[in-house]
C-alpha cells in the first residue's frame, strides 16, 4: 500500500487528492458537497477518482460538521454543571461588547439554556487548593434531573479547575456512572487555562457538537472500511495537525476550523521547498475566502478565536489553539445584490452547492462571482472543471442583467463591477493579516489557492504590492494536498502565574513534563512511535500590570536560570513587533505555559518537472478577456498541463487547467519554476 488520500469538504465542492508515493501519479477531483449528508460528497470523490481504498495507506479528512453544527444550531441539546454561584457565566460573558453605542444591540444566545444550566457545591481556590469538597448527593441529584430531561450530552466546568482538576475529575466519573448513554465533556480534559467564561464556552461548545461528530465520524469511518480501507482515517484539525478519527471523537472542538487550515500547512511546507519562509496565503472557494500569514516559515496560532464574531456581534470564544485564519464570506458562489441605499455589494450570502449559481442551470437565479467570471471571459464554460459540468453563460448574463440594469449600464460592465466588488472585499482581508498586524507585503509572496484563488490573485497581488503571486500545481484541492503534508499534533497549556524576576523552575519543569508524558500516551493511543514525537515549547508572558500576554519560544530540555533568561529577551523582541515597542527593564511575569506535540509522519516528496521550451505548443486559443481600466483585450489561452520548467508568458494571458484558472494581467509576467509553479511577478 503506497496511497496516500485527502478529501476536504467545502461549502460548495468536496476536494480529493491521491498521491501514489511509488509513482508520484497525483489524482485530483472535485465533486459536489452534499449538505443532507456531508459523507456522501466524500465517497462520492473517491469513487470518481478510481482508486482502491484498499491501497491506501494514510487517509485524511477535512470537515465542516463542526462548525456547520454550531453555526446552524443543529447540535445536541446539551446540560452544564458548574459550581454553585457561576450558572449564568455564560449569559454574562465579557462586558466588552463590540458595537458600543448601538442601542440595539443583543448579546450571544447561550447554547445552553438556562434551565439546564446546573450549579453544584464545590470550590477551589486559584492556587488548586480545596475551599469546598464536591457536594457529591447534589451532584447525583443533578444527574437525575439530567436523565429525566432525556438529555444526552453534557459539559462540567467547575470554577479555577485548571489549577486543581481532581474535583472535576471526579463529578465526571460519578456522572459517566449515573448517566452511560451521554457524551461527558470535562473541561480539564480540554484545556487547563484561566478566565471561566472562555473555558465554560469552549466546553460546552465541544459538548454540543460531540455527538453529532461521533456519528459523522463514525458513519464514515465505517464506509470507508466497506469500500476496503484498513488504516484508521485521520482528521485535520485547526491547529494545523491531524488526530485520529479516534481520538477527534474525544475533542470535537478541535475540527472547528478543520478544512481551511490545510491550505495554510500546505503553504508552508511549498515554501520551505522554493525557498519563500514569507508567505500570504489567499484561498478563494465557492462560499468564502480565506487569508493566513506565514513569516519566517512558521504558520501563525491563536488561542483568541471566536466563533461568529463581526464589529457588530461577540460571538463565541473557543479557547483552542486554530491556525490563524482571516475569512470572510466571498467566493465563487457569493451572491451579488444592491442594498437599500443602492450600492453594489457582493456575499456573503452564497449560493453554495444547491441551487449553485445561475450558470449551473439548478434553479439558481441570483449573480455570483462565478457567473462574472463566465460573462466577462475569465473562464471558459466548455472547460468549467476540466469539462466535466456543462454551465451555461446566458443564464449568468440573465442573473447579472436586473444589476446591470438597475445602474444603466451593460450586462458586462455589471460582471465587471462584481467581480471589483468582490476583489476590494478581498483585499481588505489581505490587509488584515498583513499589514494591520505589521508586516509589509513587499516582504512577503502570495501564494493562490482554491478553486477561484487564481482567477484573482494576480490582480490582488498587484494591489497589494507583493513581491511575487504563486499559482502551485493542483491549486484548486491545494487545501486537499496540504493535508498530505500534516503531522499528527497536539496542544496543551497550563495556566500558571509567576514572576521571571524568581520563576519557579521546579514547577514550570513539572509542567512541561507532564505534557509531555500526556502527549506520549495520546500519541501511543494513535500508532505513534516515541521516537517520532517532537515537542516544541511556548509561555505566555507579559509585562506586569498588562492584560494579555504574548506567546513566547522556550528552549527545549530542562528549564534553566540561562533559558528564562533567553525567552524573556524573546518576549522584548516579540513585543516590540507586535505593538512597535518593549520594556526591557520592566518588570514581566509567566501567565502560562504551553506544548505542541507532533507525531511525525512520512511526507510526499514534492518533486521537479521537465524542461519547457515549446511554449506555442501550449496555446489552446484565443479569447476576449475583460480588465480591469483595460476593458476587452484579446488574450491567448495557454493549457498549463503542457509548459515546463522556464516556460515565460507576458500578459495578458489565461492558463487554464482541469479545476482552475490563472488571469494573468497586461502589466505581469509569468514563468514556470523547477516545481511546476507558476511564478508572476508584476511591473510595479
Amino acid at each position: 500500500m503506497s496511497i496516500r488520500v485527502a478529501a476536504d469538504i467545502g461549502g460548495t465542492f468536496t476536494d480529493f487528492v491521491s498521491l501514489d508515493e511509488e509513482t508520484g501519479r497525483i489524482i485530483e477531483e472535485k465533486a459536489h458537497t452534499t449538505p443532507a449528508n456531508f459523507a456522501e460528497g466524500v465517497i462520492y470523490a473517491v469513487k470518481k477518482s478510481g482508486i482502491s481504498l484498499s491501497e491506501v495507506s494514510y487517509f485524511v479528512h477535512g470537515t465542516t460538521v463542526v462548525i456547520n453544527a454550531i453555526t446552524e444550531r443543529k447540535g445536541a441539546p446539551t446540560a452544564l454543571i458548574t459550581t454553585k454561584g457561576f450558572r449564568d457565566v455564560l449569559e454574562i460573558g465579557r462586558a466588552n461588547r463590540p458595537d458600543m453605542y448601538n442601542y440595539f444591540y443583543k448579546k450571544p444566545v447561550p447554547y445552553v439554556p438556562r434551565k439546564y444550566r446546573y450549579e453544584v457545591e464545590e470550590r477551589v481556590s486559584n492556587r488548586g487548593e480545596i475551599l469546598i469538597p464536591l457536594n457529591e448527593e447534589e451532584l447525583l441529584s443533578v444527574a437525575s434531573k439530567i436523565r429525566e430531561s432525556g438529555i444526552r450530552s453534557v459539559a462540567v466546568c467547575f470554577i479555577n479547575s485548571y489549577a486543581n482538576a481532581g474535583q472535576e475529575q471526579k463529578a465526571g466519573k460519578i456522572l459517566a456512572g449515573q448517566l452511560p448513554d451521554a457524551e461527558i465533556t470535562i473541561s480539564s480534559d480540554l484545556l487547563k487555562v484561566w478566565r471561566e467564561y472562555e473555558r465554560t464556552s469552549t466546553t460546552v461548545l465541544n459538548a454540543y457538537v460531540k455527538p453529532a461528530a461521533r456519528l459523522y465520524l463514525d458513519t464514515l469511518k465505517d464506509t470507508l472500511k466497506e469500500m476496503g480501507l484498513k488504516e484508521e482515517p485521520h482528521a485535520m484539525q485547526s491547529n494545523g495537525g491531524t488526530a485520529t478519527f479516534e481520538r477527534a471523537k474525544e475533542v470535537p472542538i478541535s475540527l472547528i476550523e478543520s478544512g481551511p487550515v490545510g491550505g495554510v500547512i500546505g503553504g508552508a511546507a511549498l515554501g520551505k521547498v522554493i525557498n519563500e519562509p514569507n508567505i500570504i496565503t489567499f484561498d478563494v472557494g465557492g462560499t468564502t475566502a480565506k487569508t493566513s500569514l506565514i513569516s519566517k516559515g512558521q504558520v501563525k496560532i491563536t488561542t483568541e478565536y471566536k466563533l461568529e464574531w463581526t464589529p457588530l456581534f461577540a460571538g463565541y470564544p473557543v479557547k483552542s489553539p486554530v491556525v490563524d485564519i482571516i475569512e470572510i464570506g466571498n467566493g465563487g458562489g457569493s451572491v451579488a445584490w444592491i442594498d437599500e441605499v443602492g450600492v453594489l455589494k457582493v456575499g456573503p450570502k452564497s449560493a453554495g452547492a444547491d441551487p449553485g449559481p445561475a450558470c449551473y442551470g439548478k434553479g439558481g437565479t441570483q449573480a455570483t462571482l462565478t457567473d462574472a467570471n463566465l460573462v466577462t471571459g475569465r473562464i471558459d464554460p466548455d472547460n468549467f472543471l476540466g469539462g466535466t459540468f456543462k454551465v451555461d453563460t446566458e443564464k449568468s448574463r440573465q442573473a447579472i442583467k436586473p444589476i446591470a440594469d438597475y445602474f444603466k449600464i451593460s450586462v458586462e460592465e455589471a460582471a465587471m463591477g462584481i467581480i471589483k466588488t468582490a476583489a476590494g472585499n478581498m483585499l481588505n482581508a489581505l490587509k488584515l493579516v498583513s499589514v494591520r498586524r505589521g508586516y509589509d507585503p513587499q516582504d512577503f509572496a502570495m501564494l493562490a489557492q482554491g478553486g477561484n484563488g487564481a482567477l484573482l490573485s494576480p490582480y490582488l497581488a498587484r494591489e497589494l504590492k507583493v513581491k511575487k503571486c504563486i499559482i502551485p500545481n493542483l491549486p484548486g484541492t491545494f487545501s486537499a494536498w496540504g493535508m498530505l503534508m500534516t503531522d499528527l499534533r497536539q496542544d496543551f497549556m497550563q495556566t500558571c502565574i509567576m514572576p521571571f524576576g524568581n520563576a519557579d523552575l521546579k514547577i514550570v519543569n513539572d509542567i512541561y513534563g507532564r505534557m509531555e508524558e500526556e502527549a506520549v500516551s495520546i500519541f501511543k493511543r494513535q500508532n505513534i512511535k516515541e521516537k517520532d514525537i517532537l515537542f516544541i515549547r511556548t509561555a505566555e508572558v507579559r509585562y506586569a500590570g498588562q492584560e494579555h500576554a504574548v506567546s513566547t519560544p522556550v528552549a527545549s530540555g530542562a528549564v534553566t536560570k540561562e533559558s528564562i533568561k533567553e525567552c524573556r529577551e524573546q518576549f522584548d523582541m516579540i513585543h516590540e513587533q507586535k505593538y512597535t515597542f518593549s520594556l526591557p527593564e520592566a518588570g514581566a511575569e509567566f501567565v502560562g505555559f504551553n506544548l505542541t506535540a507532533y507525531g511525525v509522519v512520512l511526507k510526499p516528496e514534492i518533486k521537479k518537472i521537465g524542461k519547457g521550451g515549446n511554449l506555442e505548443g501550449a496555446v489552446k486559443g484565443e479569447r476576449n478577456v475583460m480588465y480591469e481600466a483595460y476593458g476587452g483585450i484579446l488574450c491567448k489561452v495557454y493549457d498549463r498541463m503542457k509548459l515546463g520548467r522556464g516556460d515565460r508568458i507576458t500578459g495578458p494571458a489565461i492558463v487554464e487547467e482541469s479545476k482552475s484558472v490563472t488571469v494573468l494581467c497586461p502589466d505581469q509576467t509569468l514563468e514556470v519554476d523547477a516545481y511546476g509553479n507558476l511564478i508572476i511577478n508584476t511591473k510595479y
